[in-house]
């Protein structure tokens, strides 16, 4: 159960570091630094949701 605990930690923790660049861009006015700020903010969610891809089962199941 350690385990289990260990490996969603880190998810949430890029999940939650997502949200806060997210709602960190949208607070700055329009400009470079707010486009840079918004790709950020991208790019994390995009990791945190990678790294819940690698556990999830895709696909129809095998014919028996």
């Amino acid at each position: 159960m350690d385990r289990k605990k260990t490996d969603e930690r880190p998810n949430r923790e890029l999940h939650m570091e997502a949200l806060a660049a997210l709602e960190h861009a949208r607070a700055l006015p329009k400009g470079p630094a707010r486009s840079e700020a918004l790709k950020r903010a991208g790019l994390l969610q995009n990791a945190a949701d990678m790294q819940g891809l690698t556990f999830a089962k895709r696909g129809r199941p095998p014919k028996t």
